[in-house]
């Protein structure tokens, strides 16, 4: 059966495609402004119902219990996926805007093949651990340290890579054990509802266990933080909406996971190949129009290279022009909605009034009549604020191994680290690698090295965020641990 076949798409509520009790809300083509077509818009009530069922299969079903199914089910959903890889490509590009170069890796083919490591990883993992025999207060005793599913997983999940975020809650939450209620973002409904549909129609994957609630209402996925049957909250997404989502969890002190926005610096060191790491900066940040929250948005040099620095990135970044995603050539494509390409150009037009100024772009792309497109953009001495868009900052530092004052460190340390999800470094090769061990961050790429693979943890230090998504420690997220002592 064809994905979506009828231009629209249902929830999966218990193991059953059914549709919203709001109705429907359309999505759009964020290139072209056109309706796509529409996603079924869940209520309070159809949330309620995602969430008792989850319980259900949770408490009254041996899926916790049940490795090998779990491993086999996991196995399945990739093999599944991989079966209607090209009809997800194109559903993506249209839903998402993203570039047809970036489906082939992070946007899609990437966090399918990476189920794989989440069922290797169940099968192989230590469930069981034997601490001995002991003594404590006097008493013979057998211990074991046991590790089981948290429960209820609700996940709630954002618009810039919804395959690449929604799969890697998905796998690990499954191949743990747990049951999942999947809110994604009513942007692109239709990239989780797929995933959703292909779940019921093609796994093994028992009613129940996996529940894809689409709305545009964002109420409806705050009621997941805040019921006493959902165990544990996954999101991805902004800072504010994650201090809401905590605040939220606290009432039923469930756990909570976050990866949340960042603004991640690009530090070239004074004795770097000044030129190679400002374009790479710039390239970089026109990728997918530059909507990651690990993307390196602020350029930080050398004070007495600044201008040299600045013409080596708008060279680079004015070169490459917004373009349509369908074609194989494109790196930067448009932003998600008119609301988000109009908040990125409020920023912009703040940077202006904070005395910044542009050596390249700054609007809207006068070929664009239609779509939600920004110039690549590289801003002179911008101020911090400044949301997901196809551009950076760039801004005068003073980058020594070791910096003369304390003071000037502390300041330093400040300005990168407020949101630090990942920063890049580049140096000349030698011992200086002692600069990525001193930022506080959770990822550092080295002179172009590449952290993204499905064995490495990836999260963010203080504001960006707490807990690691992918990885031996994305999967432990997923579980609790308990201590067995049985006399003998």
């Amino acid at each position: 059966m064809a994905l979506l076949a009828d231009r629209g798409s249902d929830l999966l509520i218990d193991g059953k495609m059914v549709s919203g009790s709001a109705g429907t809300f359309g999505t759009i083509n964020p290139a072209t402004e056109e309706v796509l077509g529409t996603a079924a818009n869940a209520d309070a009530a159809d949330m309620d119902r995602a969430i008792e069922a989850a319980r259900r299969a949770f408490d009254d079903t041996d899926w916790s219990r049940n490795t090998g199914l779990r491993v086999r089910c996991v196995r399945q959903l990739r093999d599944v996926l991989r079966e209607h890889v090209e009809e997800l490509r194109e559903l993506t590009i249209a839903e998402v805007g993203a570039p047809r170069m970036l489906t082939a890796s992070a946007q899609l083919e990437g966090p399918i093949d990476d189920l794989g490591f989440a069922a290797d990883t169940a099968e192989s993992y230590p469930w069981n651990q034997d601490l001995g025999e002991a003594s404590p207060m006097g008493i013979a005793t057998r211990r074991t340290i046991a590790r089981e599913a948290v429960g209820v997983v609700g996940a709630i999940t954002p618009w810039n890579f919804p395959h690449q975020i929604n799969l890697a809650k998905l796998g690990p939450a499954l191949a743990a054990g747990n049951t999942v209620v999947l809110k994604p973002a009513p942007d692109t409904p239709w990239c989780a509802a797929a995933v959703g549909q292909l779940i019921a129609e093609h796994t093994d994957i028992p009613p129940g266990v996996v529940n894809v609630v689409t709305s545009d209402d964002h109420s409806v996925g705050a009621l997941l933080a805040k019921d006493p049957r959902v165990d544990m909250i996954s999101f991805t997404g902004s800072t504010a909406t994650g201090r809401s989502v905590s605040i939220d969890a606290a009432g039923t002190i469930k756990r909570v996971f976050l990866e949340l926005g960042g603004k991640s610096a690009f530090v070239v060191l004074d004795d770097a190949d000044l030129a190679g790491a400002a374009s790479m900066s710039a390239f970089t940040a026109c990728m997918h129009a530059g909507q990651g929250c690990a993307v390196t948005t602020r350029l930080v040099v050398p004070r007495a290279r600044y201008d040299e620095a600045v013409a080596a990135a708008a060279a680079t970044m004015g070169s490459i022009k917004p373009g349509d995603p369908t074609d194989p050539g494109t790196v930067c494509g448009p932003l998600i909605s008119a609301r988000q390409r109009d908040r990125v150009q409020s920023y912009l037009d703040l940077a202006v009034r904070e005395g910044g100024t542009f050596a390249c772009g700054g609007g809207r792309p006068a070929d664009r009549d239609t779509g939600f497109f920004i110039e690549p953009t590289v801003t002179r001495r911008a101020g911090q604020r400044r949301p997901g868009g196809p551009g950076g900052d760039l801004r005068p530092g003073a980058h020594r191994h070791r910096p003369r004052r304390r003071r000037r460190r502390g300041a330093h340390r400040q300005r990168l680290a407020v949101w630090p999800v990942g920063h890049r470094v580049w140096r000349r090769p030698g011992p200086r690698a002692a600069v990525a061990a001193r930022l506080r961050v959770g990822t550092v790429n080295v002179n172009g090295g590449v952290w993204y693979s499905a064995d490495a943890p990836f999260g963010g230090y203080k504001q960006s965020g707490n807990g690691r998504e992918m990885g031996v420690a994305g999967f432990e997220e997923y579980l609790e641990t308990k201590v067995i002592a049985e006399a003998i």
